[in-house]
C-alpha cells in the first residue's frame, strides 16, 4: 500500500506545483491601444499635415529598403589556412550579395566569375594570415567586407553595393 501512495502523493504534489507556477508566470493581459496621439489629443487643424508627412517618409523608407534584394551564392566557399607548407585547418563561408532587385539575374549569370573572384580574395586573405587568431575581430572582418564587395563590382559592377558574411567556421585540422 505504502509503495502506491507515495509516488502517487509525489505525483499530486508535482502537478499542484506545475499548476501553481503556470498561474504565477501567466502572461499579462495586452494593453489596449488609445486612438489619440502620443502626448494627448491635437488640437483642431494641428499636427495633421505632419501626421501625413510622417506616413509619407514611412513609406518611401519601406519603398527603399524593398529595393534591396540579397543574392545568396548557392555553395559555401571552403578556403584552405596553411602553415608551414602544411594545411592547419579550413574556413568555410555563406556570402550573400546585396544588389537592387533588377540585378538578381545579373548576379546569378555572373556566378562563375564572381565565384572565381571571391576566392582569389580569399585565398589572398588567408594567405596574410587572416584567418589567424581572432579572425572575427571586427577590423578584420571589415577589410575582408570591403575586399570581398570591391571583388564584386569588378565582376558584377557598381550594382553590387555589399557582399554579405552569412556564415564562417573554422576547423582546425
Amino acid at each position: 500500500m505504502m509503495k502506491i501512495l507515495i509516488p502517487l502523493v509525489l505525483l499530486l504534489v508535482g502537478t499542484g506545483g506545475g499548476v501553481g507556477a503556470g498561474l504565477m508566470l501567466k502572461p499579462a493581459e495586452p494593453e489596449t491601444v488609445l486612438a489619440e496621439a502620443p502626448c494627448g489629443p491635437l488640437a483642431e487643424g494641428q499636427g495633421e499635415a505632419a501626421v501625413h508627412e510622417a506616413a509619407a517618409h514611412a513609406e518611401a523608407a519601406d519603398d527603399a529598403d524593398s529595393t534591396k534584394a540579397y543574392v545568396r551564392l548557392q555553395n559555401q566557399f571552403i578556403v584552405p589556412v596553411v602553415d608551414d607548407g602544411h594545411v592547419s585547418g579550413l574556413v568555410v563561408l555563406s556570402l550573400s550579395v546585396e544588389v537592387p532587385e533588377s540585378g538578381k539575374e545579373e548576379v546569378l549569370m555572373r556566378e562563375p566569375r564572381l565565384r572565381d573572384s571571391f576566392l582569389q580574395v580569399l585565398f589572398d586573405h588567408a594567405n596574410t594570415g587572416g584567418f589567424d587568431g581572432t579572425f572575427t575581430d571586427t577590423a578584420t572582418m571589415r577589410g575582408l567586407r570591403q575586399a570581398l564587395t570591391l571583388a564584386a563590382q569588378e565582376a558584377v559592377g557598381p550594382q553590387a553595393s555589399s557582399v554579405l558574411i552569412t556564415d564562417l567556421v573554422r576547423q582546425d585540422v
